[in-house]
């Protein structure tokens, strides 16, 4: 097992001390979903929520969070973001809608907390906007696909694709 970064010797927490590692280019995916009511699906996909564009809105908070995840996480790094994108596929036959998250920086760390930051706050912003009409919503499944770049080099979730 790799040993845990965010401690010293002693057992206290620290911030990891980056300057002297390379500038690389680095990259994550990760993934979420949030299950709802069959109407509350439909109405979003008509844009027939009271709130607006939902996916709109939950895509734009989604790539505001990425780039403030230094704010949020405690420990982690400001990073000079290149690229957020985010997508989010309607999975009607399961009630859910399914968000991806890519995120790229050429940086000395990587960008996996960003990317599961951006995912978490465009569940959370779906379920802030769609609560109204239904409290029964439910994230979940918010995990790292894949990330590239640094000394780790490539991780893969095994049985997905990044």
């Amino acid at each position: 097992m790799e040993e845990l970064t965010h401690f010293d010797q002693e057992g206290k927490v620290r911030m990891v001390d980056v300057s002297d590692k390379p500038v690389t280019q680095r990259e994550a995916v990760a993934r979420g979903s949030i299950s709802m009511q069959a109407q509350t699906l439909q109405k979003i996909q008509q844009m027939e929520m009271a709130k607006g564009d939902v996916l709109g809105v939950a895509k734009l908070a989604g790539i505001m969070a990425a780039k403030r995840t230094w704010e949020l996480i405690p420990l982690c790094h400001p990073l000079p973001i290149g690229v957020v994108e985010l997508s989010f596929s309607p999975r009607p036959e399961q009630n859910r809608i399914d968000i991806e998250s890519r995120v790229q920086v050429a940086g000395k760390t990587g960008v996996e907390m960003e990317a599961l930051t951006a995912v978490a706050v465009a569940a959370l912003t779906i379920y802030d906007m769609c609560k109204a009409v239904d409290r029964t919503m439910c994230i979940g499944d918010i995990r790292l696909v894949k990330k590239s770049g640094g000394r780790s080099g490539t991780f893969l979730r095994p049985g997905e694709e990044g």
